[in-house]
């Protein structure tokens, strides 16, 4: 797949993408923006290329995740330099934007989201993958660079141990 052809697949899972790009960043909606830019940018220099062995939303997915923990990474680097030398840097706020929705509503989602901050993130990424994008767990483990055993494993645990944070 070239140029064109690539971004207009590419395109038709932007929404997905971000998504995932936002589960992978931890829900802060502008380092999940950057990620995503940045894995487009990958993408379009070059420096990732599908070769076909998956499908293609599975292959970009697992570029986004990549991004996402180098990302961090040098994060945690510039941080770390600045500790170092003394001076003090304040961490970003996370953004709370949330879109209107019902009183309810929102208490479902906010338990939800406290019970999946509480799991191992292993099995918040695989449940992610299976449940808000629709994935495989074939598919989530090849995105998560683990074993199809390993992402059934992480995924039974991770819905035992969701079941129980929320009962």
């Amino acid at each position: 797949m070239h140029g064109e052809s690539l971004g207009r697949e590419l395109a038709t899972f932007h929404t997905a993408s971000f998504g995932w790009a936002l589960a992978c960043c931890n829900r802060d909606s502008a380092a999940a923006a950057d990620v995503l830019q940045q894995a487009y940018w990958k993408v379009l220099e070059g420096k990732a290329k599908f070769d076909g062995r998956s499908q293609l939303k599975t292959w970009f997915f697992g570029v986004i995740r990549l991004t996402a923990m180098e990302s961090r990474r040098s994060v945690l680097r510039f941080f770390r330099r600045d500790a170092e030398s003394g001076e003090t840097v304040d961490a970003p706020a996370p953004s709370s934007k949330q879109p209107d929705a019902s009183a309810a509503r929102k208490e479902v989602a906010a338990s939800l989201a406290q019970a999946l901050s509480q799991l191992p993130p292993r099995q918040r990424e695989v449940l992610h993958l299976v449940f808000y994008e629709d994935l495989s767990i074939a598919e989530a483990a090849a995105i998560m660079g683990v074993s199809l055993g390993s992402a059934r494993q992480h995924y039974d645990r991770g819905k035992k141990k969701l079941h129980e944070l929320l009962t």
